[in-house]
């Protein structure tokens, strides 16, 4: 399997789809549709999206039925990363080699950018377009599983303790943990949770997708510490080394970087172990998995 060209293709289906379902900048309001378009299509590698389309074609589902949901996925994401740089949290000036929304666009209209994501997100989700044919029970499910991980209980919950606990030298393992599993793993699982859902998995099939997304979640976010570290500024899109500076909550800081690495693939394989339930069709969410661990940006 050619990864590198399945992500391209899907980073083009998604991106696509994305410019249909947006409001156009030449819609009013200008700087606030300007705003939520720049933001979306600042170079984003798709993962949670593309990871919906997996697990829906992973389970026998036809991935298309997905894309809708899978756009509203990277809205929710984005509007995360938005205010995630805002002067009030980490105050970045610049997200994947550009310079941060606010920075553009001003702190207001960043704000209200990232409210219209998360607001479009779910009319997407549930507009009438592509919801005919659907069982209301499976859809209903689809939204309260990310809308359960895109909460307090979920990535803004991982949030706010990962602010509190920003410069504190006593942070342990279990909370770095709940930060990780929270802000950055809770979309990663919800993205193949509600991909799974959509292509029609119950049971053991989707027991198994769960478990593949809180392994693969953590992973993903051990490997952006190990990144922070080990990875340039040209390659990570932002500051190298701003998490340690900032004393931020992270593996390397509380386990020290070469068990973080080992952490990383402990849970890479524990991904991988979840799929074994799967023949071929899930080959897809086993190399995401892999690149997921051994990407360097």
């Amino acid at each position: 399997m050619d990864l590198k060209l399945y992500l391209h293709e899907q980073c083009t289906r998604i991106d696509a789809a994305l410019d249909r379902f947006l409001p156009k900048e030449t819609d009013l309001p200008h700087s606030l549709h300007k705003a939520m378009r720049y933001s979306i299509f600042a170079g984003g590698k798709r993962v949670r999206p593309i990871l919906m389309l997996a697990a829906c074609q992973a389970v026998g589902g036809d991935s298309e039925r997905a894309v809708p949901a899978a756009c509203a996925m990277e809205m929710i994401h984005t509007y995360s990363l938005i205010h995630d740089d805002l002067p009030a949290m980490d105050d970045d000036d610049y997200r994947r080699g550009n310079p941060t929304n606010h920075k553009v666009f001003g702190e207001a209209i960043a704000i209200l950018a990232g409210d219209a994501l998360l607001t479009e997100a779910f009319k997407l989700i549930s507009d009438p377009r592509f919801t005919d044919g659907c069982e209301a029970s499976g859809l209903l499910a689809v939204i309260h599983e990310i809308a359960t991980r895109s909460g307090s209980y979920g990535m803004v919950g991982g949030q706010v303790v990962d602010m509190e606990s920003e410069g504190c030298r006593d942070i342990d393992l279990a909370t770095v943990q709940f930060i990780h599993t929270h802000k950055t793993g809770a979309l990663i699982k919800a993205s193949v949770v509600a991909g799974a859902l959509i292509g029609g998995a119950g049971g053991q099939q989707l027991a198994a997708i769960i478990r593949y997304g809180e392994a693969a979640g953590l992973a993903f976010q051990i490997a952006d510490d190990i990144l922070d570290i080990e990875g340039t500024t040209d390659e990570i899109g932002k500051d190298a080394g701003s998490d340690e500076a900032r004393g931020k909550a992270t593996y390397p800081a509380v386990m020290g970087l070469a068990a973080a690495k080992e952490e990383a693939q402990a849970m890479m394989d524990e991904a991988l172990r979840a799929l074994e339930i799967f023949t071929e069709e899930a080959d897809l969410l086993r190399e995401i998995a892999r690149y997921i661990v051994k990407r360097k940006n």
